[in-house]
């Protein structure tokens, strides 16, 4: 799992707003992601879906060279590809973990 600083900041932002968790439940999310997860600095920015928060998730799979990304976002759903990385549901992912996702 790949991760960048604006990808934390949006996660603890949606907790917060619209989940209502609290600042100790905040910091316990944004420490398990540090840990489990794979820190990233994008080099670039970009604009290609219309809502911004998801043009994080493209550029942060761009600069860790992804082979794919696993989301419910429709919009993000509707490229099926970005550069050369696959963005398909989970349940997709799940059906086919074994096979041919992950090219490397």
């Amino acid at each position: 799992m790949f991760v960048s600083c604006p990808i934390i900041k949006e996660l603890l932002r949606v907790l917060a707003d619209k989940f209502g968790r609290t600042e100790v439940e905040l910091e316990g999310i944004r420490a398990f992601v540090r840990e489990f997860g794979h820190l990233v600095t994008p080099t670039e920015t970009l604009s290609v879906l219309a809502d911004e928060p998801d043009n994080r998730i493209l550029e942060c799979a761009a600069a860790a060279n992804a082979d794919l990304i696993v989301t419910g976002d429709r919009q993000m759903l509707a490229l099926r590809n970005f550069q050369h990385i696959r963005i398909v549901t989970l349940a997709d992912y799940l059906d086919n973990v074994d096979s041919s996702f992950i090219s490397r």
